[in-house]
């Protein structure tokens, strides 16, 4: 893929038929001029955790995307507008905040962030992010190796909210960095 920031996601992607998938996936061919990705829709909520760390890793709290004036019939996906275009997220409610879950449920989310991370050989710092059903499923959509780290963003909204200041989570990815070891 040549592509991030859900370039080409709008809520026409979300299809129900081999007809319509073929036909979304030749307009990505010729909008973006790239292959086209597909994936099941998942309904549910959109919950992402960072992770930091080399050897001793901390995952943050779960944060939530939401979308709390979505027009009737729209899907509660990150499309590249609800991303890019501040007009749209004020029409749309769009914030971010911390996800609104039971302890366990925040401490299960981290301990399988973490575990997800290891798996990988993350290094550094990341992103998980989740769909998490009305039934209480986790489905993991993307393991993000270098997620956004701008202040007001999702990774260091949750890192404050975790006691963990701005300068400080940028001092902290810095030393990550500096100390990392590829051959350990």
């Amino acid at each position: 893929m040549s592509d991030e920031g859900s370039v080409g996601i709008a809520q026409a992607s979300i299809v129900r038929d081999d007809e319509k998938l073929q036909e979304r996936v030749e307009f990505i061919h010729r909008q973006n001029q790239t292959p086209a990705l597909a994936e099941e829709y998942i309904e549910g909520r959109e919950i992402y955790v960072g992770v930091i760390g080399n050897e001793n890793l901390q995952a943050y709290t779960p944060w939530e995307l939401v979308m709390n004036n979505l027009p009737e019939g729209a899907q509660n996906i990150a499309t590249g507008k609800a991303k890019w275009d501040i007009e749209y997220q004020k029409r749309i409610g769009l914030a971010t905040q911390p996800a609104k879950l039971d302890s366990q449920l925040i401490k299960e989310f981290q301990r399988l962030s973490k575990r997800i991370y290891r798996i990988l050989g993350l290094s550094g710092y990341a992103r998980i992010d989740y769909r998490f059903t009305q039934d209480g499923r986790m489905y993991v959509l993307e393991v993000n190796p270098n997620p956004q780290i701008a202040h007001n963003e999702d990774f260091a909204d949750s890192a404050q909210h975790c006691g963990v200041k701005y300068r400080a989570l940028l001092q902290k990815l810095m030393t990550l960095g500096m100390s990392y070891d590829p051959m350990r």
